[in-house]
């Protein structure tokens, strides 16, 4: 009598933690289906509220999801909110740089603002590294790395175990390739997943932003920036930011005029 009743307790306890955890999945995905029917059908300000409640989820829950940023952006830009669509489309690439459709959204939305800042000249071999580390994600880059590792110790059975001249030869240099390929996605798997955890840019979401000499705002203007502006946070002091621009010029910003990425 009494393992029947343990059992039975055992099973309303396993049946109820079923439910919630449906019940909280499936909330989720409504609310993502609920945004994606009012952004098809043109109401865009819902869209945002809806796809802003899942986000706030999404972080509440530890996690961010690419797509959401990606499809939230959209609606932003949809509603004429140009700043608020770059920093989702920001976001977005910032957890899946390889994505093609995320940048072209942000290119096309980057059109659309008024800064156009020429970048300053950095060397071309930096920007082709670059733009190879953006090709995955960094769990992409560390799986690649795991494949690339399982290779090496593969050739380096063959070039240990194996009687065959041609075949040493092979494992020794195929194994050295891929060792090389083992470090190389490794550092892009931390320099990626660096970039998410330390985030030291943001986009200006002021109309019209001073830019001071020193973070006071009786300190002389140097120039100024304008709602959609990316930006590189180089330091804080007290509600202000230290900022570098495209073109390398640096000043001070509150804090509130800026979202980071």
């Amino acid at each position: 009598m009494k393992t029947k009743s343990i059992h039975t307790a055992f099973t309303i306890l396993l049946s109820s933690f079923l439910f919630f955890f449906v019940s909280v999945s499936a909330q989720s995905k409504t609310g993502a289906e609920a945004a994606e029917e009012a952004y098809r059908v043109g109401n865009f300000k819902k869209s945002i509220e809806l796809y802003e409640g899942v986000v706030a989820q999404h972080l509440s829950e530890g996690k961010e999801s690419p797509e959401i940023y990606y499809n939230l952006g959209n609606a932003y830009f949809r509603d004429g909110q140009i700043a608020q669509a770059i920093l989702n489309y920001e976001r977005a690439l910032l957890l899946d740089p390889g994505d093609g459709d995320i940048r072209h959204n942000l290119q096309f939305a980057r059109m659309r603002i008024e800064d156009k800042i020429d970048a300053s000249g950095t060397f071309f071999l930096s920007n082709w590294v670059r733009s190879v580390q953006n090709i995955f994600n960094s769990n992409q880059w560390s799986k690649f790395a795991i494949v690339s590792f399982f290779v090496f110790l593969l050739c380096l059975a063959g070039y240990l175990f194996s009687r065959m001249l041609w075949l040493k030869k092979t494992s020794f240099y195929v194994g050295l390739f891929a060792l090389l390929l083992t470090i190389v996605a490794n550092i892009f798997a931390f320099n990626q997943k660096n970039l998410r955890l330390h985030r030291e840019t943001g986009i200006v979401m002021s109309a019209a932003a001073s830019i001071k000499t020193s973070p006071d705002i009786n300190s002389k203007e140097i120039f100024q920036l304008h709602a959609g502006t990316k930006v590189k946070i180089k330091g804080t002091d007290a509600n202000w930011y230290e900022i570098q621009i495209a073109n390398g010029s640096v000043g001070w910003i509150p804090k509130e005029l800026v979202e980071i990425i």
